[in-house]
């Protein structure tokens, strides 16, 4: 395993937070395969150009998997000596939710590929509940059900930091 890097790493913060950056140094460090497990899906030129963006951030010494739902299985795809980033569980989550997959048996599956894993793992993810009550039922349903899967991965990682202004804040586990 990296050195300083735990078995699961979740990153928190808002959006354009710098979360994913902070999240691609910390894969960075020590010199393993680096695998960038996707799960953004694009259905219009903004998410595009936001890929293309990542892409760039990253630069070419990664492998990239895409995953739209099924994390786990690229999880299990992942080669040897190799650090995981998964970005992110925010768009996992639209993707199932939107997709009317079973959010319960979605988690469990993903949680069971995370625990089956034998690589650091880091995942980003949105924390969305400082904003105001949606207005909708799904954007409640979806605000909802975020914060129990941050809270749930929170639970299982090592460590977890809030990245805010690009600014990283340890909430658990070693700096």
């Amino acid at each position: 395993m990296q050195e300083n890097l735990p078995k699961l790493t979740l990153v928190l913060g808002g959006a354009a937070s710098g979360k994913s950056k902070y999240a691609e140094t910390l894969c960075s460090i020590g010199g393993l395969l680096k695998v960038y497990v996707a799960t953004a899906q694009v259905f219009d030129d903004e998410m595009s150009d936001k890929i293309a963006k990542h892409l760039i951030q990253r630069g070419p010494n990664w492998i990239t998997i895409e995953a739209p739902i099924d994390v786990a299985g690229a999880l299990a795809q992942a080669p040897d000596d190799a650090v995981i980033l998964i970005d992110c569980a925010t768009l996992w989550l639209t993707n199932v939710i939107l997709g009317d997959h079973d959010l319960v048996a979605a988690t469990e599956a993903l949680l069971a590929g995370i625990a089956q894993c034998p690589h650091p793992i880091v995942i980003v993810s949105n924390e969305v509940g400082y904003g105001i009550v949606p207005e909708n039922a799904l954007s409640r349903r979806f605000r909802n059900a975020q914060g129990a899967l941050n809270q749930t991965l929170a639970t299982h990682a090592d460590r977890v930091v809030a990245v805010m202004a690009g600014l990283p804040l340890t909430l658990k586990g070693d700096q």
